[in-house]
């Protein structure tokens, strides 16, 4: 097996060894990277989504009012559906997401909470301090992650939520007196709920994944081939015209021009020995045809 065989194999396999320990190591990092990158643009979508509640609030609900001349409530002026339509359009660039401003006891049916989302509630309300949850749950489609915030009841809620007798007569007749009413200030009455598969962060790690090592295995390659040039130029080619000329010699063949010896390297020092090993064995050939 020749030598540039020999060190190519060698650093394919110390590569691949080094390789493979890289990409345990970054697939996981990757992974976590991952679930975080997925949270933070869910944490994004929650302030947008409070935002949008907050200018319904301040200024789509008084703006509306005051051109109000009917007696009809009209949805639009309720931030919690503000945000949550808002959410819906979002949807169209971000489709895997799902936001809910999840409650108890919610004026509209849609946004009543499921038995899970009940019990991150309740887990808001035993741990006042919690501002933000973070899990994972199963679901027919497959295992979920969530990010949950706890929504406590502001004082102007109460305009609409306190009792039937102080709610608007409009928004009584829509959604009856069954639901939506007896909130308390500051209680938390809901929580802001994004979802989103597992999958989503798991395809983009592994599309990373993929994309790192493919790189890796690119530099790699080049790496290799650049060293087996340099390998070539700086030791094979020198070690082959000495070990043919080394060949030449042992025929009996002493008129061979002598190696090409500049440097200080080991490569050149070996070229000097042998040249004068040449020349010494050249000169006792001389003298013993002389005897």
């Amino acid at each position: 097996m020749k030598l540039l065989t020999k060190f190519s194999l060698i650093f394919v396999a110390v590569f691949g060894l080094g390789l493979g320990l890289a990409g345990v190591v970054a697939y996981s990092q990757l992974q976590a990277n991952a679930r975080r990158q997925v949270e933070d643009r869910a944490k994004i979508m929650m302030e947008t989504a409070l935002a949008m509640r907050r200018y319904t609030s301040e200024q789509v609900k008084p703006a509306i009012a005051a051109a109000a001349t009917d007696k009809v409530f009209h949805r639009e002026t309720v931030p919690a559906f503000g945000a949550t339509e808002m959410f819906n359009y979002l949807r169209e660039k971000y489709p895997d997401y799902s936001y809910k401003e999840a409650a108890l006891n919610p004026t509209n049916p849609r946004d009543r909470a499921a038995d899970w989302e009940a019990d991150i509630i309740t887990n808001f309300r035993n741990h006042p301090d919690r501002e933000i949850f973070a899990g994972e749950r199963s679901t027919p489609s497959g295992n979920s992650l969530y990010l949950a915030r706890p929504m406590r009841a502001a004082k102007n809620c109460l305009e609409c939520h306190s009792t039937p007798e102080a709610a608007p007569a409009a928004m009584v007749a829509l959604y009856g007196t069954a639901n939506g009413f007896g909130w308390q200030e500051n209680d938390v009455i809901a929580a802001q709920v994004v979802s989103v598969p597992v999958a989503l962060p798991v395809d983009m790690a592994n599309q990373e994944f993929r994309q790192l090592m493919t790189s890796l295995v690119g530099v790699g390659l080049v790496t290799l081939l650049v060293l087996n040039l340099l390998l070539y130029l700086t030791v094979i080619r020198p070690v082959s015209r000495l070990a043919d000329q080394a060949e030449q010699i042992s025929k009996g063949q002493m008129d061979i021009p002598e190696l090409p010896a500049k440097g200080r390297d080991e490569i050149s020092i070996l070229a000097s020995a042998f040249n004068r090993m040449h020349r010494s064995l050249v000169a006792a050939m001389k003298m013993l045809d002389k005897h």
